[in-house]
């Protein structure tokens, strides 16, 4: 009895000594991780030099150049073969500008970026007209009281998640054009107008060959409270109390706003153009046939048509650098002859803004199969601390780690609790929260496709989307410290003995 138990001390010795062992080799290299090599990329990245990295534009180019270099000096191989450079994977995309766009309301032609606002792919060539019926907040109960299939419907959504959700609800039930009203105050339309007709103005930009139809099936006109009201010959007010009968039990409240007719047309300017993901590949061990994905878009807005630049150091050159220090970890970790079991690719996305366009060419070509494809950890704004008020400002939001994969949340949480000891924030993980996360970063074209996710970002701010995201405003302590839980996550990950067990499937709730 005495040997067995002498014994199992022995083995749990061994066992937290390795443990122990391997911890401490897991901090000497997230220490390479520092506040000074981030700053340095960043201030780069995110400099008027590179013109804002607009998807096609000659900044993102630049940013592409700089990125495929440092790859190239950490000695990354570059995982592409059928193109002219191993480094990038060329995304073939198509440009569409908007060209002749209007509605007509009675005798009133309303012209496309000077009454309302289109948004979308849809395209309709010649003059349609068309009955247009009231669909209420367009929910799938409001859906279902009305019948819209060879029609227009026109909704009253003030969510951006709901907005979304509804139109592509609408063009499934066989709807031919979605207007959409997000105020009833004609003030609020004119600042949402003028905040929103340089974005709208620049187009759209789409796969070439695009096997996935949500990127290319649907379109809406932004319509004011005024002009709604000219459809339906009913104020405002009597839109949204038809609304809250229906809510209220009132089945056929929506059915008692009388159809109106509008005519429209939707015509764009279109031109193929080439973008590229930028690729970095590590070989890994014993279970180099598994891959790590780590990804973060590089992407932003360009230059507006003031002639401001969007620098977007936030959005997304935090994550961009992050990437960057991170594969500079792994690569001086395997140089020491600590390199990772798993192999790791590093993938900086193009086309995020544009709407997930370089990670869902990926996914539809991607260089790894997706099925030896373990996990995809994708950051997204990292540098800041968001306009909520929370007490822990030492915090990272997680979205999609529980998903699909018990195992990658318990690694993940563990991996804070050993390092980093920040507050992990889970307020965008909640499959009704209005912003709907889960959807709007690259990790979405790996999760939808069963693969365990973690997106790292830490929210919004009052200069996302704007000029005024610069690298002045980062906090870059913060940031590091961020990129250090990713790290040890990610080395968790590639070394571990089993692969992550995928033991979710997508609730059809969250389907996007």
């Amino acid at each position: 009895m005495k040997k067995i138990i002498t014994l199992s001390v022995l083995l749990f010795a061994g066992f937290s000594f390795a443990q122990t062992t391997q911890n401490e080799t897991a901090m000497k290299y997230a220490e390479t991780i520092t506040i000074e090599d981030m700053k340095e990329d960043l201030t780069i990245l995110a400099s008027d030099a590179l013109e804002g990295r607009e998807t096609g534009k000659r900044g993102q180019k630049m940013a592409a150049a700089y990125i495929k270099a440092h790859f190239e000096e950490l000695g990354l191989v570059g995982p592409v073969k059928d193109g002219p450079n191993p480094y990038y994977q060329n995304v073939v995309l198509k440009s569409s500008k908007p060209g002749d766009i209007y509605v007509k309301i009675g005798d009133t032609k309303l012209k496309n970026l000077e009454k309302v606002l289109y948004y979308g792919n849809l395209t309709v060539e010649n003059e349609a007209t068309t009955e247009v019926v009231f669909v209420g907040a367009g929910t799938e109960d409001d859906f279902s009281s009305v019948d819209v299939k060879g029609k227009s419907v026109l909704l009253f959504n003030e969510s951006r998640g709901g907005r979304s959700k509804a139109m592509k609800l609408a063009y499934k039930k066989g709807a031919k054009m979605v207007f959409i009203l997000r105020t009833t105050s004609e003030e609020d339309f004119a600042k949402m107008f003028k905040m929103f007709t340089n974005y709208f103005a620049k187009g759209s930009l789409g796969l070439a060959d695009d096997d996935n139809k949500e990127q290319s099936s649907v379109g809406a006109f932004y319509l004011s409270p005024s002009q709604a009201e000219e459809i339906f010959g009913k104020s405002v007010d009597k839109l949204t109390k038809a609304i809250t009968d229906k809510e209220n039990g009132k089945k056929n409240a929506l059915k008692k706003i009388k159809p109106g007719k509008v005519s429209f047309k939707v015509g764009f300017d279109s031109k193929e153009i080439i973008s590229e993901n930028v690729l970095g590949f590590l070989e890994g061990s014993d279970l180099k046939d598994e891959v790590l994905v780590l990804t973060a878009h590089y992407d932003h807005l360009g230059i507006g048509k003031d002639g401001q630049i969007y620098n977007g150091a936030d959005d997304d050159g935090s994550g961009t650098v992050a990437v960057m220090d991170i594969a500079e970890a792994f690569v001086k970790a395997k140089a020491d002859g600590n390199g990772p079991r798993r192999s790791i690719l590093f993938m900086m996305v193009t086309g995020e803004e544009k709407g997930l366009l370089g990670s869902a060419y990926y996914a539809n070509n991607p260089i790894f199969s997706l099925e030896s494809t373990v996990a995809d950890l994708n950051i997204d704004m990292i540098g800041r601390i968001d306009d909520r008020d929370l007490e822990n400002k030492s915090y990272v939001s997680l979205v999609g780690a529980d998903k699909l994969s018990t195992e990658l949340h318990e690694i993940s949480e563990r991996a804070n609790e050993l390092y980093t000891n920040m507050f992990l924030d889970y307020t965008y993980n909640d499959p009704n929260h209005p912003e709907r996360i889960y959807y709007r970063s690259d990790h979405w074209n790996f999760a939808k496709n069963g693969i365990p996710v973690i997106f790292y970002t830490t929210g919004s701010h009052p200069d996302y989307h704007k000029p005024s995201d610069t690298v002045d405003k980062i906090e870059f302590e913060l940031m590091t410290k961020r990129a250090k839980l990713v790290f040890y996550t990610a080395w968790e990950i590639v070394n571990r003995d089993g692969r992550l067990i995928v033991d979710k499937e997508m609730d059809p709730n969250e389907k996007r």
